[in-house]
């Protein structure tokens, strides 16, 4: 988890700065922002104090309605609590009141400025910091988009993982990163694949050296992170180590608690490797539907034989 400061959000989202200039490096903490509807009508029971506020059209208008002593009472209660910052979005005026609050109680107070609604700016600001903050770990391996689906090729050294990567992006597909693969948990059940910045675009290839993909094939060929969907191995051949069932039993590989599908596949020369790991996107995609291929063959069996 990266170190998130209010100068992060100013210079993410290019916020204006009107009071509280010598605090913007106070951490943020917490993924989500609150809107301080309830606490404005004294109700602080459950006033998520650690998170960023914000004031939206509806809370401004609100506090223009009231008296000067009640405005000061109302504000008074709020900024006591000294949150890590206020942002007034919606291009709202008429702030002398709130600003002066701010800057005796030192409190980064920012405002945006894009046109844009209060639900909106949320929506931005929220993502933004649930992928900043989400607890992160770094592994050895390659991440790939394909069909529009995140996958992790992991094996040994020298494998084939980078090259597999490369035959993948000429028939179309997306790199996300080489080598080192960063992944974010977002929630129990999401993890998000992306790189270290540093590999950014770049791609290894034994006896050819680094690649710029983008500069190569074009933007199509690389994009900044996916969500993991599939965990496949890259394996050395074994005779005789898998059998041709009909379908797999499931197997899962656990990154910072959350499961995901796990498929080993075999390399060997003449074998199309990312054909495989274009079926394997398309066939979890099928069973994300509801599709088996599995079950409808042994359908078909039973109808025959009845």
């Amino acid at each position: 988890m990266k170190l998130l400061t209010v100068e992060n959000l100013v210079k993410t989202f290019s916020l204006k700065v009107l009071a509280g200039e010598d605090k913007l490096q106070q951490p943020i903490t917490q993924s989500r922002s609150h809107r301080p509807g309830l606490e404005f009508v004294g109700h602080f029971d459950f006033f998520p104090t650690e998170r960023v506020q914000i004031l939206g059209r509806k809370e401004i208008t609100y506090l223009h309605k009231l008296s000067i002593e009640e405005r000061q009472l109302r504000i008074g209660n709020i900024v006591k609590y000294h949150p890590p910052c206020f942002i007034v979005t919606a291009g709202q005026e008429g702030l002398t009141y709130l600003t002066q609050y701010c800057k005796e109680e030192r409190i980064p107070l920012l405002c945006t400025n894009e046109p844009q609604t209060t639900s909106e700016f949320i929506s931005r600001l929220d993502a933004y910091m649930v992928k900043t903050l989400a607890p992160e770990i770094a592994i050895h391996g390659v991440c790939v988009n394909v069909y529009g689906i995140g996958i992790l090729l992991r094996g040994k050294s020298g494998v084939g993982k980078s090259e597999t990567a490369h035959t993948l992006i000429g028939r179309g597909h997306r790199l996300i990163a080489d080598d080192i693969v960063v992944l974010k948990k977002l929630s129990p059940r999401t993890i998000l694949g992306t790189h270290d910045g540093k590999t950014k675009e770049f791609l290894a290839l034994r006896s050819i050296g680094l690649l710029n993909v983008v500069r190569l094939y074009g933007r199509k060929a690389f994009q900044d992170e996916t969500r993991i969907a599939l965990d496949i191995e890259l394996t050395k051949w074994q005779k005789n180590s898998l059998n041709n069932e009909l379908e797999h039993e499931p197997k899962f590989t656990e990154y910072m608690g959350v499961q995901i599908p796990h498929i080993e596949i075999q390399l060997q020369p003449g074998r199309d490797v990312a054909g495989l790991i274009e079926a394997a996107a398309n066939n979890w995609l099928l069973k994300q539907q509801g599709y088996s291929a599995a079950e409808e063959f042994m359908r078909r069996l039973e109808s025959d034989s009845s």
